[in-house]
């Protein structure tokens, strides 16, 4: 399944948003105009069902309380609203419709609690909270349904789409010393701290497939690198080792402690991409990259997203990633602040944008410069 729609009111940066999806997106804006904080939404959704429990009410904490999810332009409107429409491909009717609408107490536990949960199967209607139950003990409305196993058995596909939603925004230096780096991990482990031993706990047969197809698609940004496999040293710890043909005449084997920050996190991206078939959530996977190698990897990111077209999520700033003549209008989103919040645009929905893609500009050329701040030539002069 895939996200076909998203509606948002009052969520961080977005007073509204209400914009289509496909299986492939790109979002671009400038810096704080909320591109990670609309990536966010579909964390927020997998923290409500993760199996570790805590629902809602973790997943609001997480995030400092409702206050600091809710919109500042958002004034008097108390409410943080949520809709997601999924369909089993683009241009398929919506089999899912999830939309929450969440308030909190101003008085006593001052707990987030529900205005209203809803849940559409096709055309039917299998949910509408508040109903009779929730009257009699408002404390019914601090859970959602999606929540429970004992209240979500006639939708607990959707549970199950929104826990596999996966982020990735790989950190070099955790992949490569995770334990030098003490305290609580992040939960999902989105900057690779465990990103190794995941890979080791993955079944034999499968993970070298894996790394055979990785090491494929790394033969355009990394041509020397081959053998890549996953090895544990003497104490058991896992490592990736590939041999660098251009170190020495017969090659030498490297392990992820010598690799660049590039490659690895091209890893973890190819890793990604093949490890589910969920939603992927990924930052900017344009940084430490040649321009070279970020120009093929929309390219990339297509064929390993496999037969039915895993949908993939991706914030950039790069005109360079967005250079694939490939990539439609209706891919980007463009994020536009305002002193009512972020807007959210298709590129293809913007005139201006449209007309220079029908005439052969790239989409990068057509929609970065839309997002470069507005920064006077002064400003890069620095006075002693």
């Amino acid at each position: 399944m895939i996200v076909s729609h998203l509606r948002l009111k009052n969520w961080r940066n977005f007073q509204a948003v209400d914009v289509p999806l496909r299986s492939r997106m790109f979002l671009a804006g400038p810096n704080a105009s909320g591109k990670s904080n609309l990536l966010d939404v579909f964390r927020f959704l997998r923290d409500i069902v993760n199996k570790r429990g805590g629902g809602l009410q973790q997943a609001v904490e997480e995030r400092g309380g409702l206050s600091k999810i809710r919109c500042l332009a958002a004034r008097k409107e108390p409410d943080v609203e949520i809709e997601v429409h999924l369909a089993g491909s683009v241009g398929e009717a919506c089999s899912w419709k999830y939309s929450i609408g969440i308030r909190q107490h101003q008085r006593g536990t001052r707990l987030p609690y529900l205005v209203y949960e809803r849940i559409w199967q096709g055309e039917n209607q299998i949910l509408d909270r508040p109903n009779e139950h929730d009257a009699n003990d408002e404390m019914r409305l601090t859970q959602t349904h999606l929540e429970q196993i004992s209240a979500n058995e006639r939708f607990r596909d959707l549970a199950k789409f929104f826990d596999s939603v996966l982020y990735q925004h790989l950190v070099p230096q955790l992949v490569r010393h995770p334990r030098a780096f003490t305290g609580p991990g992040v939960p999902g482990d989105p900057f690779g701290r465990t990103f190794l031993e995941r890979v080791a706990r993955t079944p034999d047969k499968t993970r070298k497939s894996r790394l055979r197809k990785i090491e494929q698609a790394l033969k355009i940004a990394v041509p020397q690198l081959k053998d890549l496999a996953e090895v544990k040293d003497e104490a058991g710890i896992p490592h990736l080792e590939a041999v660098y043909e251009h170190w020495r005449p017969m090659g030498a084997r490297q392990r992820e402690d010598q690799f660049s920050d590039g490659t690895l996190r091209l890893i973890a991206l190819l890793w990604s991409l093949l490890e589910g078939d969920g939603l992927l959530l990924l930052e900017e996977p344009e940084l430490s990259l040649n321009a070279a190698i970020v120009r093929a990897l929309p390219a990339v990111i297509y064929r390993l997203q496999g037969k039915h077209k895993r949908q993939v999520l991706i914030s950039t700033h790069s005109a360079d990633l967005l250079s694939d003549e490939g990539i439609g209008g209706e891919e980007i989103l463009i994020l536009t602040p305002t002193s009512e919040g972020t807007k959210v645009d298709a590129a293809s929905a913007i005139q201006e944008v449209r007309d220079l893609l029908e005439n052969g500009f790239t989409a990068g050329e057509a929609v970065i410069p839309r997002t470069m701040p507005k920064i006077g030539a002064q400003l890069w002069l620095f006075n002693a």
